[in-house]
């Protein structure tokens, strides 16, 4: 994996990654635990705190926003962080929301930041049909000459989504999987981004030489947790690549 990459899990969806001396943040949640409406009528409620704040945190080169339609996935602290970010990746529909120096990518399209090649990937936010009431979400994936290359899943739901993913990849080294089976009152309790038993197929399917699980904690409505994750690779015989991070934790996955 080159020189790897540094993954610092803060909680919920939201890591920092350190890709040849470029800072990456995805899907920042800094609010205190407590009740954050997604849209009015609509409440989240988050269980722990992030393991670092803000300031902790500090500047990055960008942030990777999946989407920013959901509180779980940017909350009112993280909405602020963004308001001050350099740049901010996200959907061409949320960048016309958040406004500022957010900017929008379709699936697909690509843009560079120093030797970091970042790209769009699509993302199903929830069951074959959701889209039109979840709204747009991407993912991203991380490519350079001679870099580890990383896909941050954001909020999938589908397999078919990896797959297509996959058929475009010639090596991956890390995945970034956001999991925990969050169910809401939308689509009968459907799962709206992968189930453990998913992210260990999605691993299957990507060949990574590490995963790294997220959106499995911190948020009331995630309905796995890392246990679950860790029991389904273990039953897929995928233990060794995976590596559940604590709140806080630091890994040089390389």
């Amino acid at each position: 994996m080159a020189d790897g990459v540094k993954v610092t899990f803060i909680g919920g969806p939201t890591v920092l990654l350190d890709v040849a001396g470029k800072r990456f943040l995805t899907d920042p949640t800094f609010s205190p635990a407590g009740t954050h409406e997604t849209t009015p009528g609509r409440p989240l409620t988050k269980t722990e705190g992030p393991a670092l704040s803000a300031e902790d945190v500090g500047p990055v080169d960008a942030v990777l926003l999946s989407h920013d339609q959901h509180a779980d996935n940017l909350d009112p602290d993280g909405k602020r962080y963004v308001e001050r970010a350099l740049l901010t990746l996200t959907t061409p529909s949320g960048a016309r929301r958040l406004g500022g120096t957010a900017q929008g990518l379709a699936p697909w399209h690509q843009l560079h930041i120093g030797p970091v090649s970042v790209t769009a990937v699509p993302a199903r936010h929830g069951p074959k049909g959701s889209e039109d009431v979840v709204g747009e979400v991407i993912g991203f994936v991380l490519t350079g000459q001679g870099l580890p290359s990383v896909y941050v899943s954001g909020d999938n739901a589908s397999l078919d989504v990896v797959r297509d993913v996959s058929r475009r990849l010639r090596k991956l080294d890390l995945a970034v999987l956001f999991a925990g089976a969050a169910r809401t009152s939308l689509f009968d309790g459907a799962p709206l981004t992968l189930t453990s038993e998913d992210a260990a197929e999605a691993a299957q399917i990507l060949r990574p030489r590490a995963v790294v699980p997220v959106h499995t904690r911190g948020w009331a409505h995630f309905s796995e947790g890392p246990d679950e994750v860790r029991k389904a690779f273990a039953g897929a015989g995928l233990g060794e690549r995976l590596h559940v991070l604590e709140p806080g934790e630091s890994a040089q996955l390389g």
